[in-house]
């Protein structure tokens, strides 16, 4: 017998997003973020962010901040998370049309950086030379 699958957006620290399939159920999604999971509704189309319930206790690397309407961080995720779909009383596949807006959403890795007693959330920088010629 075949296990159903889940499908999902994973978003892990300074990465990119991918699609991933995920065993369903709670076990998979327990797997998928590494412990007990919380989920996180902080949009108006049937998503859930699912992450580590304990990620901030047990300093899991950060990840990407949720910002509100006028562009202010609210929270940080830490850990991966996984964007899913919203069933009437469970989790679901990501609806298609949804990924690319999420893929966009959490294109660019972030990376804290604290200034004084403020945190500032910049995109995280790739490994490019500045210079990529050499003197010669």
């Amino acid at each position: 017998m075949e296990q159903e699958k889940l499908k999902g957006l994973m978003v892990e620290p300074q990465k990119e997003p991918c699609a991933v399939e995920i065993p369903a159920g709670l076990k998979g999604l327990q797997m998928a973020v590494g412990g007990d999971i919380e989920a996180v509704y902080p949009y108006e189309e049937p998503v859930a962010l699912v992450c580590n319930e304990e990620g901030k206790l047990l300093g899991l690397d950060l990840n990407r901040a949720l910002r509100d309407e006028d562009g202010h961080i609210y929270d940080v995720l830490v850990g991966k998370f996984l964007i899913v779909g919203l069933g009437e009383d469970n989790f679901t596949a990501i609806p298609e049309e949804l990924i690319p807006k999420y893929t966009r959403e959490f294109q660019t890795p972030e990376q804290l950086v604290r200034i004084g007693e403020k945190n500032y959330i910049l995109p995280a920088m790739d490994e490019t030379a500045v210079y990529p010629h050499t003197a010669a």
